[in-house]
């Protein structure tokens, strides 16, 4: 005898819970869906970040430690968010446009979305869970707070939004990570 299932339930039993930053996907700043398995085998620093904010300048010391160890497999993940006093209110065009523009921004963009709140993406609910991230749970604070993750696709460390990217302590941490 067969047994058919609908189809949601198909979908539910096809797609395991998480079990790192590798299993989620999420649309680039151009709209083009990119899994993060993409990135196994590097190490990466994701960030939420901001074109409004009084940290926005730190685009520039992201953009120099991505140059500078991008050729030993690590590179960043930007993800635009506008959960802070409103400080990301433009496009993805519009935020493309600025940190290219204005910061010369090579390393990978994504689509804006949600850090906090209700409409919180996946990808930072995981994050952020004490469940799925028993090391470094917690809301995300502000703009530009820092997760780094290894080449398996753990969080390894997390860095508070003052915390500078080109700081002693991350910087260490890329290159033991490295």
């Amino acid at each position: 005898m067969r047994i058919l299932l609908p189809s949601l339930v198909l979908m539910a039993l096809a797609s395991a819970a998480p079990n790192s930053v590798l299993d989620f996907a999420l649309n680039d700043i151009d709209g083009k869906s990119v899994p993060l398995s993409e990135y196994k085998g590097k190490v990466f620093l994701m960030v939420n970040v901001a074109s409004r904010c009084g940290n926005t300048p730190q685009y520039e010391a992201l953009q120099k430690i991505y140059d500078k160890y991008r050729a030993k497999g690590f590179t960043i993940l930007g993800f635009p968010a506008n959960n802070f006093l409103s400080q990301e209110p433009g496009t993805d065009s519009d935020i493309k446009q600025f940190c290219t523009s204005k910061y010369g921004v090579s390393f990978p963009m994504f689509s804006k979305i949600s850090v906090k709140g209700d409409d919180k993406h996946p990808l930072y609910q995981f994050l952020t869970a004490k469940e799925t991230d028993p090391a470094f749970p917690g809301e995300i604070g502000w703009n530009f707070e820092k997760f780094l993750v290894n080449r398996e696709g753990k969080v390894i460390a997390r860095f508070s939004p003052k915390t500078k990217p080109d700081s002693d302590e991350i910087v260490a941490a890329i290159e033991k990570a490295l």
